[in-house]
């Protein structure tokens, strides 16, 4: 009779992510690994050993094609990977100093809004405070 010390407890495998991401992500292979695939195929003689090498890799031989269209364009020019997207545009220099006389004209736009409600305020105190001067007229004295 075996203990429960002696037993042993089953393994868990990790299971794989079943959801699948909304876009998938494009391979990207760097000039030297082109070139290493490329002297590769070269290298092949015998029947069938060109798609083993092309199923090993996980290729197709639109890949290959490509790749020797842009081999013969010029060696590693031709075969390093593209940036993609949109070029980013230049950024002006004064940029940063327009942005900051920009913010200091809201700051003192603001100010002097501010000082025009005082001045308006000081006025109108100034009126009520002083009394209006005496009517004088001829006819009192």
């Amino acid at each position: 009779m075996t203990t429960m010390s002696e037993k042993k407890t089953p393994e868990l495998k990790a299971v794989p992510d079943p959801e699948v991401s909304d876009r998938p992500k494009r391979r990207s292979f760097t000039a030297k690994y082109k070139l290493e695939v490329l002297r590769e195929l070269d290298g092949c003689s015998e029947p069938g050993e060109l798609g083993a090498v092309l199923r090993r890799e996980g290729l197709y031989s639109s890949h290959i094609s490509k790749w020797r269209e842009k081999r013969a364009a010029g060696e590693l020019q031709g075969l390093t990977p593209k940036q993609r997207g949109r070029p980013a545009k230049p950024r002006n220099p004064l940029a940063p100093e327009l942005d900051r006389l920009a913010r200091e004209n809201v700051r003192l736009r603001e100010e002097l809004r501010k000082a025009g409600l005082i001045i308006e305020v000081q006025k109108k105190l100034s009126e009520m405070l002083v009394p209006p001067a005496a009517e004088t007229n001829g006819s009192d004295a």
